[in-house]
């Protein structure tokens, strides 16, 4: 008998651990001083320590940099066959590089290779310098372009994050850039490779992102180390259709950095997931018109985009459709006549109902014209 209850018992906990979330990670378990960890389609912040402090982030910095050089691509600025000289000023750089000599020529599409997979300064600095003729210039455009994600703790001083008084940032702004950069899908092809070759073989470069063989769905992003800045991380991960951003700045090792990454990753992964928004089969194809040329106007709402679920709490999403009883004439093709609100928690995503087309208001000229147009059809 009690080899059955203690049996039972066993398959209770067995069950209780299949549906029940992980604990949610906690700072003291996070060793990094300043940590992120972000939902990326939506951009919800699911762990935060210190992530407004400002700090220096190494060559995390380069995220920003390959941001600009992938818009390039996307602009038809840049071309991955076009071929970058390495100035003396990129030659010159100390770090991780793949020791460019000056005049040294590459395709655009190794020296984003060697700055991704290398953490290369001097290739970072290659390719500033041929977008923007000066690695000054582009570090310019890497501080306007931090504004326009709203990086408000972020200075730039260099484009490769060699320690420099006042290069800046914090766990919060990297994972804005970050987020920015994984809309290139192009970066993965980069971020994904362990072990390659430039110079026609003679120059082998292993990534710096150890996770790769390691974390399950890892996709990047990018390391960095200094003096100053410590070990850093910005990791992404990829499973059942959720990805994650976990940024770690200032470890006292890589070790601890990985390991911070993997954890505030698997956190994520244990504890959230994501939910598709739908359009709700209740909503009305038109709606009435007072005082209007027609009785009804079509209506439509695009709902698209998702909402990030906490396993733990039974909640979900809930949604209302705000409609008034009809539209007043004259109403115009494309203008907002209600909204389809979802809600979840302090979470609130809002969609407008528009008019597929224009109504005009009814008036003794337009009843003639109408009945005139009938009675000439005869």
């Amino acid at each position: 008998m009690r080899k059955v209850f203690v049996s039972l018992l066993l398959c209770c906990v067995l069950a209780l651990n299949a549906v029940m979330p992980a604990a949610a990670v906690k700072d003291s378990a996070v060793s990094a001083p300043s940590a992120v960890l972000m939902e990326t389609q939506t951009g919800k912040i699911l762990f935060e320590k210190n992530a407004h402090e400002r700090r220096p982030c190494a060559s995390i910095t380069k995220v920003m940099t390959l941001l600009l050089v992938f818009e390039a691509i996307e602009s038809g600025k840049l071309s991955l066959d076009d071929t970058i000289t390495a100035s003396a000023h990129a030659a010159s750089m100390g770090g991780s590089d793949i020791w460019l000599e000056e005049g040294e020529q590459m395709s655009a599409d190794d020296m984003i290779k060697a700055t991704v997979v290398a953490s290369a300064n001097d290739a970072a600095v290659a390719l500033a310098e041929h977008l923007s003729g000066s690695e000054d210039a582009f570090v310019e455009q890497m501080n306007a372009r931090a504004k326009e994600l709203g990086m408000e703790e972020t200075t730039f001083m260099n484009c490769n994050g060699l320690d420099e008084e006042g290069h800046l940032t914090s766990a919060y702004d990297v994972a804005l850039m970050s987020r920015a950069l994984m809309r290139h899908e192009k970066i993965y092809d980069y971020t994904s490779i362990w072990l390659d070759y430039l110079r026609g073989g003679e120059t082998q470069i292993v990534n710096t992102n150890k996770l790769l063989k390691t974390y399950n769905g890892i996709t990047g992003l990018k390391t960095g180390t200094t003096d100053d800045a410590g070990c850093c991380m910005a990791a992404s991960a990829e499973r059942d259709g959720m990805t994650l951003l976990a940024v770690v700045l200032g470890c006292d090792t890589g070790k601890q950095r990985f390991a911070d990454a993997a954890a505030l990753l698997d956190d994520g992964f244990a504890n959230y997931s994501v939910k598709e928004l739908n359009l709700p089969p209740d909503l009305p194809s038109e709606l009435p018109v007072s005082g209007g040329m027609e009785k009804n106007v079509g209506i439509s709402c695009e709902v698209k985009g998702s909402i990030v679920v906490d396993k733990a709490s039974a909640d979900e999403a809930q949604c209302q459709v705000n409609l008034p009883e009809n539209a007043q004439a004259p109403v115009e093709e494309g203008e907002v006549l209600g909204e389809v609100v979802y809600t979840l928690g302090d979470e609130q995503r809002t969609f407008d109902i528009l008019a597929d087309s224009s109504v005009p208001a009814t008036s003794f000229g337009r009843i003639f014209a109408a009945l005139f147009n009938s009675l000439t059809a005869l």
